[in-house]
């Protein structure tokens, strides 16, 4: 009897211990139930917001597409946007050219989502390092420009003046506009196009079309640089226009 006495004891204590430990248990169980439904609140409000760092990086693509083809180096710094702007998550995000910006110097791009709609403005600045002509020496009015007038130098494109040569050939053989000082950085405003063509000058018409070229002496009315348009009258009598060239010729496209 004493044996099962001492069985039962111990069985009581081992129901005891079991149930001390199941009112442990169950208040951590609880706290953590309750608190499942605001962690899945939590997430579903921060998936549901856009990933800003994703348009930063959608903009910087934007415009590295957009100076495709410029000379040199191009670099794109995108801008902070806000961390404070709530924006609701976009799956097709449109990035565009606001109307009087381009992808050149410090620009803004916009950035919208038609649904959810928003739209924002992202600043940014696009640098081009290329080489650009100066003035080698003192160039005189007048002056008609060779070669050995010019240098390159290296810099950003975007800080410096409209209307730079990138290019020697784009520049020899131009006529100095106004005086300047070696070093002066050469705009297509400062050095005259010299004429390929005189006026009165008799110069070679070419007419080309699709299988056939024929050519023919005529008089120039007016003096025209490379690439200008220039009346000229043939044998005929008859005025035609073409496209001044070097070399005395007007060429014409049908």
């Amino acid at each position: 009897m004493r044996h099962v006495e001492k069985i039962s004891f111990k069985t009581n204590w081992l129901m005891i211990g079991h149930g001390v430990l199941l009112l442990m248990v169950l208040p951590l169980a609880y706290a953590e139930s309750s608190t499942l439904p605001q962690q899945i609140a939590t997430n579903t409000a921060a998936s549901s917001k856009q990933n800003l760092a994703i348009l930063k990086d959608k903009v910087t693509d934007f415009l590295m597409v957009q100076a495709v083809g410029y000379p040199g180096k191009v670099s794109v710094k995108t801008g902070a946007i806000d961390p404070n702007l709530k924006l609701a998550a976009c799956h097709d995000v449109n990035v565009f050219m606001p109307n009087g910006s381009r992808p050149w110097g410090k620009t803004s791009v916009g950035v919208s989502c038609m649904a959810p709609q928003w739209s924002i403005y992202v600043q940014a600045t696009v640098s081009v390092q290329a080489q650009y002509l100066v003035a080698a020496i003192p160039l005189v009015q007048g002056q008609q420009v060779t070669q050995q007038d010019m240098l390159f130098e290296s810099g950003d494109l975007t800080q410096l003046p409209a209307g730079i040569f990138t290019d020697m050939p784009q520049a020899i053989g131009r006529t100095v506009n106004i005086s300047m000082r070696a070093g002066t950085v050469l705009r297509q405003d400062m050095l005259k196009a010299s004429p390929v063509v005189q006026q009165g000058q008799t110069v070679m018409v070419v007419s080309n079309g699709q299988g056939f070229s024929v050519s023919a002496e005529g008089q120039a009315m007016t003096k025209a640089s490379e690439g200008q348009v220039v009346q000229v009258k043939v044998a005929n009598g008859q005025l035609v226009s073409g496209i001044a060239r070097i070399g005395g010729k007007v060429e014409v496209i049908y």
